[in-house]
C-alpha cells in the first residue's frame, strides 16, 4: 500500500504554492517600499507558474496511482506529514495574516526564506516520488525555488 499517490502529492506541491502566492501578493500590497513591491509581485508570479506547471502535471496522473513504493512506507508517510504539517504557512489565510502581522521587512523576508526552505525540501522529497517524465518539471521548479532563496537572502541582509 503505498504513503501518498503522486496526485496527492501534486495537489499539496498547488497548496504550497497558492500559499506562497496569497504571502507575496499580501506583502506587496503591504509595503510602500517599491523595491520590496516589485520583488514580492515579481516572486507571487513564479508561484503562480509553479501552480500552473503542478496543476499540468496533476492533470496527466491518475488520482490512484500509487508513488514509488519506499522500504518503511509508515515511517516514510509520516517523513512526509511532518514536512507539510510544519510548513511555515499551512494555508493561504495563514499566509496571509503572517505577512500582515510581520513588523519588518527583514522578518517579512526570514518567513519567505523558511517558506521557501520548506517547498525545496518538500519537492525534493517528492520529485522521486512522481512519474519519470515528471521530474525534470520538478527539477526546474527546484532550482527556481533556490534562486527565490537568494533573491531572499540578498534582500534580507540588505533591510537587516
Amino acid at each position: 500500500m503505498a504513503v501518498f499517490s503522486a496526485a496527492e502529492l501534486l495537489d499539496i506541491a498547488v497548496g504550497i504554492e497558492r500559499n506562497g502566492v496569497a504571502y507575496y501578493d499580501s506583502l506587496s500590497q503591504a509595503t510602500g517600499d517599491p523595491t520590496l513591491k516589485k520583488t514580492y509581485e515579481q516572486l507571487a508570479d513564479m508561484e503562480r507558474h509553479h501552480v500552473d506547471v503542478f496543476q499540468q502535471m496533476r492533470s496527466a496522473v491518475s488520482g490512484a496511482g500509487a508513488v514509488v513504493p519506499v522500504e518503511d512506507e509508515v515511517e516514510y508517510g509520516a517523513y512526509l506529514k511532518a514536512l507539510i504539517d510544519s510548513s511555515v504557512f499551512t494555508d493561504d489565510t495563514v499566509a496571509r495574516e503572517l505577512a500582515r502581522s510581520v513588523g519588518c521587512p527583514a522578518e517579512a523576508l526570514q518567513l519567505a526564506l523558511g517558506a521557501e526552505k520548506d517547498s525545496i525540501l518538500f519537492y525534493t522529497e517528492m520529485r522521486d516520488l512522481v512519474p519519470q517524465r515528471q521530474r525534470e518539471a520538478v527539477d526546474n521548479i527546484i532550482k527556481e525555488e533556490r534562486s527565490h532563496v537568494r533573491l531572499l537572502s540578498d534582500l534580507k541582509q540588505r533591510y537587516s
